[in-house]
């Protein structure tokens, strides 16, 4: 019997794939045997020497960055990981970093899903699309009002494109991670009082692992999810269940 967790002959493009999350998201993919292109804005050095893929320029301070990426070859997954943040009191809040985080976190996560999605019905192939949501998509936050708008609006684009291409044989998911051991919370788990008070409503008991996302991820690409669309998975140690 085949490995429905398999993605042998597959070929995924991962963005925002230098490190942390997508780093992991791209070498989860290569150990279920896919052929993976790691996209950003600097050059995924550590990423293609550990994957064996290949490293593709995408910023997405332009929206429609990607596209032309995918009539010019096949790509069967797509995870659309690329992010950026911006803090500040709603009251003195800009217009310019509302727009910033609005053009990569949710702009460029729709134009992008659609270029690969026009691929893909023009191929008659299917495909599989994971966006990275948040727990921002499903709660409030503070000081970061564009970057909540934004995981909101990714929540709600993954259910608007699986309803529309579920026929078409594409799947489109999300993945909405917890409280992850990254760069971005190095800040947060020095913090002893900060963490600790992070820690205590995560069932789980623990910081999740950037690998912990990379194997949801493969899990929604896989042939395993066939039957999931429009789902936002929480992978946060039951931080939202608490």
């Amino acid at each position: 019997m085949s490995d429905p967790f398999s993605l042998t002959g597959q070929t995924a493009l991962v963005t925002g794939a230098n490190t942390g999350i997508g780093q992991a998201i791209a070498l989860a993919m290569a150990r279920a045997g896919a052929r993976v292109i790691a996209a950003g804005r600097s050059p995924c050095t550590e990423t293609v020497a550990l994957t064996g893929g290949e490293f593709l320029l995408l910023d997405f301070a332009d929206p429609m960055a990607a596209r032309d990426v995918f009539a010019a070859r096949r790509i069967d997954i797509l995870v659309n990981n690329a992010g950026i943040i911006r803090r500040a009191d709603s009251l003195d809040f800009t217009e310019s970093d509302w727009d910033a985080v609005m053009d990569v976190n949710l702009k460029a996560v729709f134009f992008t899903a659609q270029a690969f999605a026009k691929a893909a019905v023009d191929r008659a192939s299917g495909g599989k699309i994971v966006n990275i949501a948040s727990l921002l998509s499903f709660q409030g936050g503070i000081r970061v009002p564009s970057y909540t708008a934004a995981k909101h609006g990714v929540a709600g684009v993954t259910k608007l494109l699986a309803n529309e291409w579920a026929s078409k044989g594409i799947n489109v998911n999300a993945i909405a991670p917890g409280y992850i051991e990254t760069n971005n919370t190095e800040a947060l788990r020095a913090d002893p009082v900060r963490s600790a008070e992070i820690l205590s409503r995560i069932p789980a008991g623990r910081w999740g692992q950037a690998k912990d996302i990379g194997e949801a991820a493969v899990f929604l690409a896989s042939p395993a999810a066939a039957y999931v669309h429009g789902t936002v998975l929480a992978v946060d140690g039951g931080w939202l269940a608490r």
